[in-house]
């Protein structure tokens, strides 16, 4: 599939129709996901409305070029192609670049559509760029981006929301190498079992189920690899329930059906893991979710609350744990799984918004929306 516009250098009122710049890949864990949703989106985007520039960010960070297929890595999975044409954004201009040090312009951009996940994209680093650059684009600005991927910084926010949360505590960078019993005796706090995951990955990247103290270094280890700031949650038996939350032009939200998430753990997963979401299918979306209407009610509202909280913008899938009828805010993810077979697409679908609509609203928020100080 071509990702290039037809003379996205003419001016819209010109052509007829906006440039959409489509970032994807990034240098996080979450690459792979990250080409999975832009595969989808390329091919639903409306080509009568939209010439569609994709841009890929390879995994050590270079943008190119994407054209034609994506590239498929060792293990299966998607990832950019790294010898794709160099680009760079220079204010609304897409340039490419040549070896000897040249450029020339591929495009006039009037909105960008951001689909990575995690750090060095989803975390506010590219949403500052574009506000650099005076150019509008897709989903949560610069704090409420960085805030909802530091899971830390972000439970301190829904605490001021009053919005309830499992007990949990916070592994500092270097605190568990300076400290290492003070650690065990905070964690040993929360009752094991626990749950360590990186504070600012995604798509379970990192995390683990410890059952006791003899696992947690190993668990705290592995997490490290993601990020060296370490979220410990108390484990409970819970049904996990996410909401779609959609920002409209005017400013007002809309909050999805609920769904949920039923994992195989006979399949040899202990929780929501990498593989259970994208690879062996062993995990389900149930939608609508199979909870009481009064608890449908609940959620939905505090999916708002907490959209709120945290100042997102645009879109963001709020995940909750349900125990005995009370929902513990999980994470708010600003630009979450986007595929049709992911959550947040498919309980817009249940909610009566298909793919191809949704990606609509999502440009037509961005578009009404000014850059700068709101």
């Amino acid at each position: 599939m071509s990702a290039m516009p037809t003379d996205p250098t003419v001016s819209p009122a010109t052509r007829g129709r906006l440039c959409v710049l489509l970032v994807f890949g990034g240098r996080s864990s979450e690459h792979a996901v990250s080409c999975m949703t832009a595969r989808e989106v390329l091919a639903v985007i409306d080509r009568d409305r939209y010439d569609v520039v994709a841009v890929g960010i390879t995994r050590d960070g270079r943008w190119v070029l994407h054209e034609g297929d994506l590239a498929i890595d060792a293990e299966g999975l998607p990832e950019v192609d790294p010898d794709g044409t160099p680009v760079a954004l220079a204010g609304d201009r897409l340039l490419a670049l040549d070896v000897e040090g040249g450029s020339r312009q591929l495009a006039a951009v009037d909105v960008a559509f951001p689909l990575l996940h995690g750090p060095w994209g989803e975390d506010g680093t590219l949403q500052g760029l574009f506000e650099m650059a005076d150019l509008r684009y897709v989903g949560s600005g610069v704090l409420a981006s960085a805030v909802a991927m530091d899971k830390a910084v972000a439970k301190q926010l829904f605490a001021a929301a009053g919005l309830p949360q499992l007990p949990y505590a916070v592994v500092a960078a270097d605190e568990w190498s300076r400290d290492a019993a003070a650690v065990r005796e905070t964690v040993a706090s929360l009752h094991y079992p626990v749950f360590v995951k990186p504070a600012r990955a995604g798509s379970s990247m990192g995390g683990t189920l410890v059952a006791d103290e003899h696992a947690l270094a190993a668990a705290i280890e592995v997490a490290q690899e993601h990020d060296p700031k370490v979220i410990v949650e108390a484990a409970v038996e819970a049904r996990e329930v996410e909401c779609g939350v959609l920002q409209n032009p005017d400013g007002s939200l809309r909050v999805s059906t609920p769904g949920e998430i039923a994992v195989d753990h006979g399949a040899g997963h202990d929780f929501y893991d990498f593989s259970a979401k994208y690879v062996d299918g062993t995990s389900k979306n149930l939608i609508p979710a199979p909870i009481e209407e009064v608890l449908v009610d609940r959620v939905r509202d505090k999916a708002a609350r907490a959209f709120t909280a945290l100042g997102c913008e645009g879109i963001a899938r709020v995940d909750f744990f349900l125990v005995d009828g009370t929902f513990f805010i999980n994470e708010v993810n600003t630009m979450p799984g986007f595929t049709p077979y992911s959550m947040y697409p498919q309980v817009w679908e249940a909610t009566g918004l298909g793919y191809a609509e949704l990606v609509e609203c999502l440009i037509a928020h961005a578009l009404a929306r000014p850059t700068g100080l709101r």
